[in-house]
Parts: C-alpha cells; structure tokens; sequence
C-alpha cells in the first residue's frame, strides 16, 4: 500500500454517524495517518488520505453535528436530558485529547541532550503542525458546526467576560449594549495586533493574528482544530521545556556564607529550550545559515502555538534573527510570510 494514502477503514455498513464512539472509531485511523505517521517529505507535508474515506469522514461528521443540533425528541428527552454531551462537545473533547497524546509522544522522545534538541523540535513541530493543517480541512464540519457554534456562544478564545473585566472600574448604568460590543471589537483588535496584525493588512495576515491568538488561549477556550492542536503543542511540549528545573536546597544551607567567585558566572539560561537555544547561538561547529534556518524555524513555531511576543525567549531569538545577514532571513520571511 503506498505510504501516500490510506484505505478506508468502514468494511461493515454501520453508519458512524450515529454516535460519538461509532465517529470517533471511524475518524482515528484517519488522524493516526494525517497526524502520526512517517512521511519522507522534506517539508513535513502530511500523507494524503484515501478520497473515498475522505468523503466519508465529511459526510459522516455533516450527519452527526447536523443530528446533535436537532432537538431531542419528546420521547428520547427525558433520558437524554442530562447525559448526552451538548452539541458535539464530545468529539471535540476527543480531539483535543488525542493532540494532547500526540505531543506528550513527542515531548518525551525528545533529546536530552541541549545541543540536538532545536534540531529535533523544528521538524517535529513542522510535521505535526502540517497534520494539524490537513486535520482542519478534513474535519472542517467539526469547525463549521461546533467550534462557530461555540464562538456565537461566547465560548470562544476572547469572550464577553474578558471585556467586562477591564470595565468593570469604568462602568455604570448608561453604558449601553452597543458600547460593550465596541469595546469587545477594540480588545479583539488591540490582541490581533500583538500577533503582527496592523490595520490594512491581507485577510491572511488576520488569519494567521487570529490563530496566534486562538492558540495562545486557556485550553477552556473552543478553537479551530488547527489552533486545537497547536495549543497542545504549546502546552505539552513547549511550556515544559521553558520552565525552570526546581532545585532542591536543605535547611541548613541557608546558614552557610557563600563563598566569593573568582569571576563572574557566564550567562546561562535555566529553561531547557533556552539552554539549547543559547548553545544554538554561539556554538561554533554549525554553520550561519544552518543555524538562522533552526532559530527562524523555532521561532515560527513558538509564535504559532501561542507562545506570547514578550516571552523572554522569543524576544532574544527576534533580536538574534533581526542581526543576522540580509542574506539569511529569506528562511524568516518564508516561515513569517510578509505579516
């Protein structure tokens, strides 16, 4: 079977639409194909999907969603009311799940050792993020139905609340529904633009601000599928690698007069992602170009799971890429695009 598709995997003729479980068996051989599976792409371009299975996994997604937003009948609602999952939440939950299982695989296959580990992330967020892309176009009734469903409903990444507690000081009785849904626009627009977003950009450059953002979200908040993933991505793989190891100390080494330097410690990053990105900078055995395509790859990667722009890290690796040869930055207009 070539390694470019995958069969359909429904050989009964149960319909899998009729509940969560049935969707979900039918929907993961397609996910371990897209998300997991090796692909000799130099790009990390996710394996293409067998059109008849393709076509069924939309249909069968339509049927479902489109049967979780119908009413309960009177007959069913009694035994329903209280069990069944609103709306198609239990996919979704599935979903985020499963890119949780995903990136914990990836974090712990992860090198110890500082000086591979950006030579790892880079290819493994690219694969992973190119799966996280084609999971989105393939489950894009999952978006259509539930996550716009969800956003109408002030579940999405920025809500009503977020607005109402920066007002909170400034309010009173006179302000009006209209004044809250302007202020609501003006929070949206003031976080877009910490994602590059300037007025008059390409409805592209919004796109690509609103993901930021959608990824940078508490994971309570209902997102896209590919913002989904990325934010697993963020909190599963990268955020523990910025974190500061603990270091254990005894009661009585608080007594103890430290002992004078002969010369100032050199800097030295406590995360692991800074350590390795710090060696990445000033190792001598990699060449210049090699080293702005994995910093510039890295950076992208943060930016796109929502790691914040004044996040220590990324402000140093902006600054690095921002000095480095005219010549070499063609690497960081194209993972940046023109946003």
């Amino acid at each position: 079977m070539p390694a470019s598709v995958v069969l359909n995997p429904a050989s009964s003729s149960s319909n899998p639409a009729t509940s969560s479980v049935a969707l979900w068996a039918y929907l993961k051989p397609a996910l371990d194909h897209i998300v997991r599976s090796p692909t000799n792409d130099p790009n990390g371009k996710a394996p293409a999907v067998d059109f008849v299975l393709y076509s069924g996994i939309h249909t069968a997604c339509y049927n479902y969603f489109t049967a979780q937003s119908e009413p309960p009948s009177s007959a069913s609602s009694a035994t329903a009311r209280g069990k069944a999952p609103v709306g198609g939440s239990d996919i979704y939950d599935q979903l985020d799940r499963y890119f949780a299982d995903v990136c914990q695989e990836i974090a712990l296959n992860a090198p110890e050792d500082e000086a591979t580990l950006v030579h790892y992330l880079v290819p493994s967020f690219n694969r992973f993020s190119s799966g996280a892309q084609s999971a989105n176009r393939l489950l894009s009734y999952v978006n259509r139905h539930y996550v716009k469903r969800a956003v109408d409903e002030d579940r999405g990444w920025l809500r009503l609340n977020d607005v109402l507690e920066s007002m909170v000081k400034t309010m009173t009785l006179d302000d009006t529904r209209e004044k809250v849904s302007q202020r609501l626009k003006e929070k949206r627009t003031e976080e877009l633009k910490r994602w590059g977003f300037s007025e008059g950009d390409s409805s592209e450059c919004l796109a690509i601000a609103e993901a930021c953002s959608e990824a940078a979200s508490s994971v309570d908040r209902v997102i896209p599928v590919a913002s989904l993933a990325h934010r697993r991505f963020r909190t599963e793989v990268i955020e523990p690698m910025l974190l500061a190891p603990k270091t254990k100390g005894t009661s009585k080494a608080k007594h103890k007069i430290p002992k004078t330097p002969a010369s100032a410690a050199p800097y030295r990053p406590k995360g692991r992602l800074a350590r390795a990105v710090q060696h990445l900078m000033t190792v001598d055995d990699v060449q210049d170009e090699e080293r702005t395509r994995l910093l510039t790859g890295l950076a992208h990667s943060l930016k796109t799971t929502g790691v914040r722009p004044d996040h220590p890290l990324r402000k140093r690796m902006d600054k690095h890429l921002t000095s480095a040869p005219s010549t070499e930055k063609s690497d960081t207009d194209n993972a940046e695009g023109s946003c």
